[in-house]
């Protein structure tokens, strides 16, 4: 298995011709939530036995395809998801990898969980409903599991919780339950939420979330992503855009659990502890974090960030620039507006300082030894001129 750089989906009547053969399935997925969705809406149509695994660097993909094709000789079939690899891959480039999961579960006969893959879509910054994944969010709404409704996209049915805790949007009161409950409180709303007082609610996101002095433009429109929430009916989380939310961090912060959930197995509320101890970290290290702008890149630099999640709000909420790099203890990640060689760049980056890496055209993930006093020493700071110099 090699990395490319290119789209290498096949055809979703080829890949589910090849799964239907194997004896024995492993699945190698990205660390993102649209990865993980398409991972279990896959894993889920399959009648033989599978593994499914989240790898956040290509060497560890390699490794790990390597090792299961030497256990198990010529049975051997391994699945990438989320990543342009030679071989039989689903890569999300042209479209969320969720919806051609969709495809290929249908050619192995099977129906898949509708929410799951808006849930994957939605998580790609894809609006559901958008493009292909038409087709999914009208088989969702045929069997009554989603309808579209005011107010804010959150996993929770409890708003303190789901508007202190999301990382579709960055304000004053993110990562604080108790500001966020102090903000809630003005706008008086009653204790049976109506249209109205969901309205209210999205009204407050919109303005807080766009209205800072350091907000970017783009913010306006990221936040869009997290208004006007398709409710779920028998989901584990209260909203499609809330349940996408969950997903992208724990596939990030908490992997198995992040599986788990695409599976289908009863890990709700780890998931939930997860995504708040990571959102809460990632809002944090956007107020605390050391930044420096440059030509076309925002750098923000912090020890506990999660560096994926972090990079994501930063470039929506935060960054005066196209890209944002958020540098971590011997890891980090970049976020791009457009596709604009992040993978190339990162990799190159963590060529330089001898790390391991991944990406696509909008995304980046590096990892490399720590340095003896933080991310000030020298392997950071060389990280960081080899990325520009890359982009």
């Amino acid at each position: 298995m090699s990395t490319t750089g290119r789209t290498a989906t096949a055809a979703p009547d080829d890949l589910a011709a090849r799964l239907r053969e194997a004896p024995f399935v492993r699945i190698l997925t990205a660390a993102d939530g649209d990865s993980v969705a398409a991972s279990g809406v896959v894993a889920r149509a399959l009648d033989c036995p599978f593994q499914v695994s989240v790898t956040r660097t290509d060497a560890a993909r390699e490794r790990r395809a390597e090792q299961f094709a030497d256990d198990h000789a010529d049975e051997a079939v391994v699945l990438s998801v989320g990543n342009d690899d030679d071989g039989l891959a689903i890569s999300g480039s042209d479209r969320p990898a969720s919806v051609t999961a969709v495809d290929v579960a249908s050619g192995l006969g099977a129906s898949s969980d509708p929410v799951l893959a808006l849930s994957g879509v939605a998580a790609t910054g894809t609006t559901p409903g958008a493009g292909e994944s038409e087709r999914v969010l009208a088989s969702a709404t045929d069997q009554g599991l989603v309808a579209r409704r005011p107010g804010v996209a959150v996993p929770t049915e409890d708003l303190v919780d789901g508007l202190a805790h999301s990382t579709l949007l960055h304000a004053d009161f993110s990562g604080a339950p108790t500001t966020t409950g102090a903000a809630l409180a003005e706008l008086d709303l009653p204790a049976e939420m109506d249209d109205d007082a969901r309205r209210a609610v999205a009204s407050l996101v919109a303005i807080s979330a766009t209205g800072g002095e350091h907000t970017p433009r783009r913010a306006a429109e990221a936040v869009e992503r997290a208004l006007r929430p398709y409710a779920t009916v028998d989901a584990p989380f209260a909203t499609v855009g809330g349940y996408a939310d969950v997903l992208e961090v724990t596939a990030e912060t908490a992997p198995g659990t992040a599986v788990a959930l695409a599976l289908g197995h009863e890990a709700r509320d780890a998931a939930l502890d997860a995504w708040r101890d990571a959102s809460e970290r990632a809002h944090r290290a956007l107020r605390e974090g050391t930044t420096g702008r440059y030509d076309g890149l925002f750098v923000a630099r912090h020890d506990a960030a999660p560096v994926a999640t972090t990079a994501r709000i930063l470039r929506d909420f935060r960054s005066p620039e196209p890209v944002a790099l958020v540098v971590g203890d011997g890891e980090a990640a970049a976020a791009a507006t457009t596709d604009c060689g992040i993978g190339e760049a990162i990799r190159a980056a963590a060529a330089t300082v001898g790390g391991r890496s991944s990406g696509t055209g909008r995304r980046g993930y590096a990892q490399f030894d720590p340095d003896e006093d933080g991310t000030s020493g020298p392997d950071t700071k060389e990280f960081i001129a080899a990325f520009r110099e890359a982009l």
